[in-house]
Parts: C-alpha cells; sequence; structure tokens
C-alpha cells in the first residue's frame, strides 16, 4: 500500500473512531469532519435547495427548554443545503426548532447558479433575512430568534440586527469563522483600495457587480464594514459567541473574528483542542464547534468539549 494512501486511510480511521456517535434515540443522523462535508456534496447532488435534516418544520414548537428557534445563516457562495447537513440534525436532535433560508441569490438566475447564494450586497440579504425571520416568529409563536451563522452569515445578520429591527428579534448569535474586521486575503483589500486611490472604482465594481456584488464588502476597510462598526459591532442587547479557526485560509487574519465586547464570547477553537485544524470549511462540520455552538444557545445546560481531531481541510 503507498504511503499517500496509507495516510488517506489514517486520516479515515481517526475520524471514525473520535467523531461522535448518533445515540438510538436521535431522530436526525449527525455526521462530522470529512463524513459531514461528503454529506453536504451528496444533499446538494441530489437534493439541490432542500432543507438540512431537521430544518424548515413549519408546526415546530418550541419548547420551555428552548423557547427561540435557531435561524441558520449559510456563507459566501454557500447555500442552506451544503452548510447544514451537520448543525441542522444536531440541533434538531437536541430538541430546537431549526430553521434555514439560502439567501442573496439574483433574482432570474437560473439553475444551477440559483444555488449560489449570498451573492447580493450584504444590505439586501439583511432584509431578506428580516422577511424570513418575521416568517418564522410568525409560525412558532416565538419572540425571539436565536442565530447561527457561518462565514458571511456570521457578519451579513448583524446589518439586520443593527439597522432593520432586529435587535429586539434576536436573543443569541453564533458565529462561525466570522470577519468583524474583514480579510486581507491574499492582500486582495490592500489592492482593492489601492485601485479605488488610483480612480479604477467605477472599472472594479463593473467587473464585481453583476456576480457577487457581495465579494468587496468583506474586504478590511469596506464602506459596509465602516458602517457596521460604527457605535460598536455588537449591538449590546444580542449575546454573541464567535467561533473562529487559526488555520482560517479565508479569514486572514483568523484574528478579524474577534468582537471584543462586554456582550461576546471569543473562542479559538485550537485554544479549545490544540489537534483541531479545521479551515474555513470544515468548521461548520467540526464536533468540537458544534458543542461550543450547544454550549452558546444553552449556557445553563452547557457541557465541556470533549476535544476530537479535526484533520486539515481538503
Amino acid at each position: 500500500m503507498r504511503p499517500a494512501l496509507l495516510g488517506s486511510v489514517a486520516v479515515v480511521l481517526a475520524l471514525v473512531l473520535t467523531a461522535p456517535s448518533a445515540a438510538a434515540t436521535d431522530r436526525y443522523p449527525v455526521s462530522y469532519g470529512l463524513a459531514g462535508l461528503a454529506k453536504a456534496a451528496e444533499a446538494q447532488l441530489t437534493r439541490p435547495g432542500s432543507a438540512p435534516p431537521g430544518a424548515n418544520n413549519w408546526s415546530c414548537k418550541p419548547s420551555a427548554a428552548h423557547p427561540d428557534p435557531v435561524v441558520l445563516v449559510h456563507g459566501f457562495t454557500a447555500n442552506m443545503t451544503a452548510n447544514w447537513q451537520t448543525v441542522s440534525p444536531l440541533l434538531a436532535n437536541n430538541g430546537y426548532c431549526v430553521f434555514a433560508l439560502t439567501y442573496g441569490v439574483p433574482a432570474g438566475t437560473p439553475f444551477p447558479l440559483d444555488q449560489v447564494g449570498g451573492r447580493n450586497p450584504m444590505e439586501q440579504s439583511a432584509a431578506e433575512l428580516g422577511a424570513f425571520i418575521d416568517r418564522v416568529l410568525a409560525a412558532t409563536g416565538a419572540r425571539k430568534v436565536d442565530i447561527v451563522g457561518h462565514s458571511e452569515g456570521s457578519l451579513m445578520p448583524n446589518y439586520y440586527v443593527k439597522f432593520l429591527g432586529g435587535a429586539a428579534k434576536v436573543s443569541d448569535y453564533v458565529g462561525l469563522t466570522p470577519l468583524w474586521n474583514g480579510t486581507n486575503l491574499a492582500a486582495l483589500a490592500t489592492l482593492y483600495g489601492l485601485g479605488r486611490a488610483l480612480g479604477l472604482g467605477p472599472l472594479i465594481d463593473l467587473l464585481v457587480g453583476p456576480i457577487a456584488p457581495a465579494a468587496p464588502q468583506f474586504l478590511a476597510g469596506s464602506p459596509f464594514l465602516k458602517k457596521l462598526a460604527e457605535g460598536g459591532v455588537a449591538d449590546p442587547s444580542v449575546t454573541y459567541t464567535t467561533i473562529m479557526t487559526k488555520y482560517d485560509e479565508l479569514v486572514i487574519p483568523y484574528t478579524s473574528g474577534y468582537l471584543r465586547a462586554p456582550n461576546a464570547t471569543d473562542v479559538v477553537l485550537q485554544n479549545v483542542c490544540p489537534q483541531d485544524y479545521a479551515g474555513h470549511a470544515m468548521v461548520a462540520f467540526d464536533p468540537n464547534a458544534t458543542q461550543v455552538i450547544l454550549n452558546a444557545l444553552d449556557p445553563a445546560n452547557a457541557k465541556p468539549v470533549r476535544c476530537h481531531f479535526v484533520p486539515v481541510s481538503p
């Protein structure tokens, strides 16, 4: 057997031996790590546009133990089908009413491009999220929701919270791989700023706008991020938890995820579990991160994180 194949087998065995297993009473199977990524790919290929397991049961009524429905908000160029194949069934198995949406798809986009979400300007996506949350509250009878977001989904909802009345409708806000201060991936933020200083702004907008107008908003120093930071990023009426990874290859530096507010808890996965090598995408399928999510949503019943080995993202 070749060394590369031996290494792959070792990684798979490590995942099988260390990943949590579903309890016999769980309604939905939950897969983690590479198995979770594989399930996401399979769901996208065979059931595009479908809600993830456990989500969007519009007859679900929140329990006294978990009175706030959880709204899952995917990342840039993702969708609800692929992003939440691990988190959604896990939350449903733990007694939450779970809801998810695919947002930010330009009107009139044909299939399969309509599966690529998060592309519209984040102000527009925040309004779309707000309408979805109103629908969730009306269906469930709840007063507030909790938000769990990944990547763009950890950032965009805060526009809804701060500027579109969301502060009165959101209780807990959990962000995976957040980027409150933006990213300087491949020095794009620096180059973008230089291009505008040289008078190339209209040309840049012409090239990027039709495809993904949200993209420049992620860059460090963008007008969107500056507006979001006005008066402090965190709204004082919402409880925030941020979950970062030192191996984030898209949020650069990963410390952009620190919120540093009295009502925020900042978690770096490697400070909790040193053998967690999850990259940006893998965090949504990470058994260590999912326990942090459960603890953030229900701190009165928080459990210690039983650290699992998580390999480097493929």
